[in-house]
């Protein structure tokens, strides 16, 4: 396995009541009793990254070693069948449309670095352990096979990057919302919840599929959910949802400021779809602006997908590998204050003057071309396509048949195609007339 460098590190488990157990490791060498009930658990003081396998020496009427040892970084990786779409995917689906973003097909039969270590959750575990993948693996073969390819690819890139083991597990269950990996006592911390019935089983995966790993120092929590959500016509509520998960795994973990980077839901045709809740074409531009919120929170980054499908009929778009990397960028930049480009354009301000609209944002580099995707809107509410250029660091917007424009909006769609980018990477769809940033209170 790899264990969390820099941080102390919590090692436990069970045996006889009053059993004196001695942890050994990387030159420390701890003592304690267990508990009348028979658990311990021991603190190791903060380690040192080391790339060399090490063993771990667990002492008590018996004796138990864990071998081959790294010491580095260690993620998280949840959320719903996007966060779980595994790696023996990548070798059945057609080659993608977008050449530019490569096709690594045959990962799994390339992978041989044995500085990323890998390990799935199975939600069946703690019920019936029949499965094979219950413990620590490098990330090759079988094991790889089964694993989270954005997951894969985000330790990956880190692992090149950083040059030091990297860890990485996977808990996430393909169609489950957000309110099941949050635990029940949490949603009645937030006033926004208050007097409220939180529906989709609150709580229902939290016990068996992130409690357990609190113990388990990490470095951050990648995340990536919201398809079941959007479904339901959700907006300004899961802004809230998100808001709670984030500050209760911190919390779990004791660490109040544990980075979470997220992705961003794919475009998908879910007005088209019949389901038990009706949805319309705003319905995921909705959500993503609810997503969007989250980046008010401290130690949050979002990607975006827009530009990661080639229909707008796949809910499972391939692109993973990009996904993973561009999860990377975030952590690369944030985490590890290395000098790099880790966004594309997000939306701050606008101003309206002389019939054109002027937009600040994040993250903008000079564009020499015509932007589209730019919609803009008068007194009426009518919403035109418009122009867009780059002048002065900022966007400028306009269109003849709008004269006093009072709103902007770009890729306001479920079917985006606007080419706005930089540093290479998309522009977070947005409206400037978003009421969220009003309702939703981020402290």
């Amino acid at each position: 396995m790899v264990l969390q460098r820099d941080k102390p590190i919590n090692i436990w488990g069970y045996a006889a009541a009053g059993e004196k157990i001695t942890v050994t490791f990387s030159g420390q060498s701890k003592q304690t009793v267990t508990d009348q009930s028979g658990n311990w658990s021991i603190v190791l003081s903060a380690l040192k990254t080391s790339s060399n396998p090490q063993k771990m020496m667990i002492s008590g009427s018996n004796q138990i070693v864990l071998d081959d040892i790294l010491v580095g970084e260690v993620w998280l990786c949840s959320g719903q069948s996007n966060m779980e779409y595994a790696m023996r995917k990548l070798a059945k689906i057609p080659k993608p449309k977008n050449e530019k973003l490569g096709f690594p097909s045959d990962e799994v039969e390339k992978a041989k670095n044995n500085q990323i270590r890998i390990f799935l959750v199975n939600r069946k575990m703690l019920i019936k352990p029949d499965s094979i993948h219950k413990s620590w693996s490098v990330a090759q073969d079988s094991a790889l096979r089964s694993f989270s390819a954005v997951g894969y690819f985000f330790a990956k890139e880190l692992q090149a990057k950083l040059g030091i083991p990297i860890g990485v597990i996977s808990s996430a269950i393909p169609g489950s919302a957000i309110e099941p990996w949050i635990s029940e006592t949490a949603f009645n911390q937030e006033s926004y919840f208050k007097n409220q019935k939180v529906g989709n089983d609150p709580g229902k995966f939290y016990p068996t599929m992130i409690e357990p790993l609190t113990k388990f120092k990490i470095r951050g929590f990648l995340w990536y959910q919201g398809e079941t959500n959007c479904f339901l016509n959700e907006k300004i509520s899961y802004a809230y949802k998100m808001k709670v998960l984030i500050n209760s795994w911190r919390k779990a973990w004791q660490e109040k400021d544990l980075p979470f980077y997220y992705v961003q839901i794919a475009p998908f045709n879910y007005s088209k779809t019949k389901g038990k809740v009706p949805v319309d074409e705003n319905t995921e531009p909705e959500l993503w602006e609810a997503q969007t919120e989250i980046l008010r929170l401290p130690n949050t980054g979002m990607v975006s997908t827009n530009d990661l499908t080639d229909t707008n009929e796949d809910l499972h778009p391939t692109y993973k590998w990009e996904v993973g990397k561009r999860l990377a960028l975030w952590a690369l930049a944030k985490t590890y204050n290395q000098k790099i480009d880790y966004s594309g354009p997000i939306f701050k301000t606008v101003s309206f003057i002389n019939n054109k609209a002027l937009l600040d944002f994040e993250h903008l580099q000079k564009n020499s071309n015509t932007i589209s995707g730019f919609t803009i809107a008068g007194k009426d509410g009518i919403f035109k396509s418009a122009d867009a250029v780059v002048e002065n660091g900022k966007v400028m917007v306009s269109a003849k048949e709008v004269t006093e424009p009072t709103a902007v909006r770009y890729n306001w769609t479920e079917n985006p195609t606007g080419n706005f980018y930089s540093n290479g990477l998309p522009a977070l769809p947005f409206r400037t007339d978003n009421p969220l940033t009003k309702q939703f209170k981020a402290n």
